[in-house]
C-alpha cells in the first residue's frame, strides 16, 4: 500500500513538472515575442508597409543561426522569430522530459514510443522526407 502511494505521488509530481514546463515555455515565448514586437515597432516607427507587393524580407532569418545572429544584434523581427522557436520547442522539451521520466520508471515501451515521436518531429522540422 505504501509503495502504491509513492508511485502515485511520483506520477503526480511528474505531471506537475510537465504541466509547469509547458506553462512556463508558453509564457516565456509569449514574453519574448512581445519584447521583440516592441523593439520592432520602435525601430520601424512611422514606416508604412505596402501590401500590394510581397517582399520576403525575412530571408536572413530562415535559419536558426540567422535568427540567433539577429537576436544578438537586437533586431525585433529576429527576436519575434526566436520567441516562436521557443514556442515550437516547448512541446519537444516535454517529450524529452517524458522520455527521461519513463526511463526512471523503467517503462521501456513508452521510451521507445517517445523516441519514435521525437524522430518524427525531427524529420518534419528538417523538411520532411520529400527533400
Amino acid at each position: 500500500m505504501d509503495t502504491a502511494k509513492k508511485e502515485n505521488l511520483n506520477d503526480k509530481d511528474i505531471q506537475l513538472i510537465l504541466g509547469t514546463l509547458l506553462r512556463a515555455g508558453v509564457i516565456l515565448s509569449m514574453g519574448i515575442v512581445l519584447i521583440g514586437g516592441i523593439i520592432f515597432l520602435i525601430h520601424h516607427n512611422g514606416s508604412i508597409t505596402d501590401y500590394k507587393v510581397f517582399k520576403p524580407e525575412l530571408n536572413n532569418f530562415s535559419s536558426i543561426t540567422g535568427i540567433f545572429r539577429g537576436v544578438l544584434s537586437l533586431q525585433g523581427d529576429a527576436i519575434v522569430q526566436f520567441g516562436i522557436l521557443m514556442l515550437i520547442f516547448t512541446p519537444i522539451a516535454r517529450i524529452v522530459f517524458a522520455i527521461f521520466s519513463f526511463l526512471i520508471e523503467r517503462d521501456y515501451l513508452y521510451v521507445l514510443i517517445g523516441f519514435i515521436i521525437l524522430a518524427i518531429i525531427t524529420i518534419s522540422l528538417n523538411g520532411g522526407l520529400a527533400h
